[in-house]
């Protein structure tokens, strides 16, 4: 059964930034896309980035497209945000998930779910 465990939110000013870690259990991870998204409160979960099993592929939302980077290492099954530029609006509980290998930008395209972690990002 694959686990997947996020860690690295916190506090942070405007500004700032943060790295999120995702590190999975499983033999398969290397194959399998990845996706992150995120979660405010009173708000539907939001598709942040994906990155393909290689991890020569990745695509993002439009509100974070150039100040999030979605990225993996295979060999320690863990994928990896680091988010640039923090704002109030990027506050939200963050989720790593796996792919089921379709709909790369809805949740239902997705699998297994971490815990989340959380991220605050004061004015």
């Amino acid at each position: 059964q694959v686990q997947l465990v996020e860690s690295g939110g916190g506090l942070v000013q405007a500004g700032g930034s943060l790295r999120l870690s995702c590190a999975a259990s499983g033999r398969t991870f290397s194959s399998v896309a990845m996706g992150w998204f995120r979660q405010a409160p009173g708000k539907e979960r939001e598709f942040i980035a994906r990155i393909s099993g290689g991890g020569s592929s990745t695509y993002y939302a439009d509100s974070v497209k150039g100040r999030f980077t979605i990225s993996r290492d295979n060999a320690k099954n863990t994928v990896y945000l680091q988010m640039n530029s923090l704002q109030p609006e990027d506050t939200a509980v963050y989720y790593c998930a796996r792919s089921r290998g379709y709909l790369y930008t809805e949740d239902r395209g997705y699998d297994v779910w971490g815990q989340g972690t959380q991220v605050t990002v004061s004015s």
